[in-house]
Order: C-alpha cells, then structure tokens, then sequence
C-alpha cells in the first residue's frame, strides 16, 4: 500500500503543477522580481523612419475564400509602406489562389506547385527574404494594425530575437461552445506566455502571428508538424529571448465544431511529442537552468507527462479506495468520479445544444488530455509528412 500511496502522491503533484501550481509558483516569482528590480522597462518605438523593414510572410494552401478579406486586412496595418513587403507563400496550392494575388502588386507570391508541407513552404519564402525581420502568420487570421510597429518595438530589445503576438480566438455566434473552449484555453495560455516572458522567454510562438530575426533561423524538419514552435524555440537554444506582445494580435474563428478542434488538437499533440524529441538538448538543466525549468513546466509536462498521469491517478485511487486507505483517498476518488461525471455531461449537453460554460470548460480539459493520445497515434501515421490538415472554422 505504501508504493500505491507514493505514486498517488507523485502523480496528484504532477497534475497540480502542471495545469496550475506552475502559474503559481510563476505568478509568485514575478511578484518578488518586481519587488526587487522593479517593473522591466519597455522598448521604445522608434519614429517610422528608423523602423526595420519588415516582411509579413503568409503559408497557404487552397485560400481563395480568404484571399480578399486577409489582403483588406493586411493592406490596413500602419506601417512605413517603403519598409513593408507582404509574401504569400503558395504550397501545392490548386484553386485560384495565385489568380487572386496577382491583382495586388504589393504581393510578392512564391509558389511552389508541389505540396510538401508547411515546413517546406516557410524555408522556400526564407530563402526569397529581403527585409531585417520576418513575421509569419495564417491566412485565415486576421491582424490588429498596429502588429507590426508593436513586433518592430520589442525587436529594439538586443536580448529579443523572436516575438510572440497574442492569439483571440472568436465565436462566430453565441453558444459556439467549440470556440468558447478554445478561447478559454487561450486566455489562460497568454497570462502564462505574458509571465514567462516576464521571468525570461516565452516558451515558443504561435503560427497566427510571430516574429523573427532570420539570421538566427536553423531548419526546421520537412515533416514538423508544429513548425512555428520549433522555429521559435531554436532562437531560445540559441541565447535569445521570445519576447511576448499582446498588443500585436491576430484574430480567428475558432473550430467549426469539437470533431474539427479534435483534428487541430491531435496534430498539435503530435507534433508536441516531435519537438520534444527534437529538442532534447533543452532538457539538460545544466545548458540552460531557467529554460529548461520554464520549457518542463509549460511544455514537456503538458505534452507528455501529465495526461498519463491523471489516468494513473485515478485507477491508484481506486485500488487505495477499495483496500481501505483512508477517508481521504475516498473523497478524492468520489471528487474525480464528479469530476470526470461532469465531463460526460458537459459533451452530451453540447451535442444536443445546451450550454453550460462550466461543465463545457471541464469537457473541454478532458478533451484536450484524450488527444495527447489520440496525437500519440497521429504521429505513427502522419509523422513522416508536414503537410498540414486544415481544420474548418466557424
């Protein structure tokens, strides 16, 4: 009984550090940063005509249905026009894509009519780049207009070489509980970029909207399926910081519906899986100490560790509850059968379009944790190639 114990013990942590004792422990080191040194000193913008000059560099493939209203969008955003160029990259794509693009001249389109994948499309832009810095983001994702002064800004810091825009998920209608999920995710997700930015580096960089110095660019695999986070967290093994800007956004709808963010889910999972792997060499804590404390905690655990342990949990509970533990052991498995009862309820109350925020919140952790696995076998099947499914939006 005392080994059950111990690996109770053991894998309750886990899942509380992970989904919320890092935020708090973070929250706490924050606070006694600030104590000590005083708030951090932002950048100074630049006037325009000191400005780097940017490229807005856009992956697509098949985006004809978004070509006008991103190009509207983008041909909005304040920046010097002489120090702002907008690529689109074209991967494989056989719709009319390119016929739309070519009546922007601002527009310098790369094509390529084999589809290799998104990992494939950014290396072909790279190579096309003629600006200081580059900023990727989706097609389908739409910018507010002062991203790029705000990206240009956080580039004045030395210590920078990669910038994190913020991702607002949107609900096309009310009651959208696919969307609402995923925005909920998000906000949670950008307090804890907006701290460990704080603390030191934001941990990888989301494809909606990110920035980088292209000569701390290393190739990414072909077969990434998570190519902007590798992308980005090969500038912190370098020595450089991913600095997080939550005045730069990009917008987007969130999933048509749950089995459309499952699909988005799995490959994120995936390629999660992929990039630890990859980036084995950050796991070492006597490279890089606050890195590998900060890439462990948001990361790694989310990715790998915890979603085994929260069914570890359970069944040990259940062992301890039946030889007789204690009290305690019994309320905790009676809190997670509620606990996983409500998650149930939540899907089914969805399927047949009732809302309930909370019970949909609890569904939608659980949702995320299954697809750790359900990514597990994505990557037996998908993780020789890089192109991407898209996953429809409301």
């Amino acid at each position: 009984m005392l080994t059950l114990k111990i690996l109770f013990w053991a894998m309750l942590l886990i899942v509380f550090y992970t989904y919320i004792g890092y935020g708090i422990l973070l929250y706490i080191i924050i606070r006694l940063k600030r104590f000590f040194r005083g708030k951090p000193r932002e950048a100074v913008l630049p006037p325009d005509e000191e400005l780097p000059d940017m490229t807005l560099l856009i992956c697509a493939y098949n985006e004809e249905d978004v070509v006008a209203e991103k190009m509207k969008n983008t041909l909005a955003i304040d920046y010097p026009k002489d120090k702002f160029r907008i690529m689109w990259v074209t991967d494989g794509s056989n719709d009319h894509t390119n016929e739309l693009l070519k009546a922007y001249p601002e527009v310098d389109i790369v094509f390529s009519p084999e589809r290799r994948g998104k990992s494939a499309a950014l290396k072909h832009g790279l190579r096309e780049l003629k600006t200081r810095y580059v900023a990727f983001t989706d097609a389908n994702t739409m910018l507010n207009p002062g991203a790029m002064k705000e990206i240009a800004r956080q580039f004045m810091d030395p210590s920078v070489g990669c910038v994190s825009g913020e991702k607002r998920v949107m609900a096309k209608k009310d009651g959208d509980m696919a969307a609402e999920g995923e925005g909920l995710y998000w906000r949670y997700e950008s307090t804890l970029k907006r701290w460990d930015s704080e603390l030191y580096s934001t941990m990888g960089a989301a494809g909606e909207l990110y920035a980088i110095d292209p000569t701390l660019v290393r190739e990414v695999p072909d077969e990434a399926l998570l190519d902007d986070f590798m992308m980005s967290m090969y500038v912190v093994e370098a020595g450089k910081r991913i600095a997080y800007a939550p005045d730069a956004y990009a917008q987007e709808y969130g999933s048509a519906n749950i089995f459309e963010e499952s699909k988005r889910k799995r490959r994120i999972a995936a390629g999660g899986l992929q990039s630890i792997w990859w980036l084995r060499r950050m796991l070492n804590p006597m490279r890089q100490p606050l890195v590998t404390f900060q890439y462990v905690s948001h990361r790694v655990l989310r990715w790998s560790v915890t979603p085994v342990a929260m069914i570890i949990l359970l069944i040990v509970n259940g062992l301890l509850s039946i030889m007789g533990a204690g009290l305690f052991y019994d309320i905790i498995l009676i809190l997670q059968i509620l606990f996983y009862a409500m998650a149930l309820i939540g899907w089914l109350s969805s399927r047949y379009g009732h809302k309930n925020k909370m019970l949909y919140t609890i569904y939608y952790f659980v949702f995320m944790n299954i697809n750790v696995f359900r990514g597990m076998a994505y990557l037996r099947t998908h993780g020789k190639s890089g192109a991407w499914e898209k996953a429809k939006r409301s």
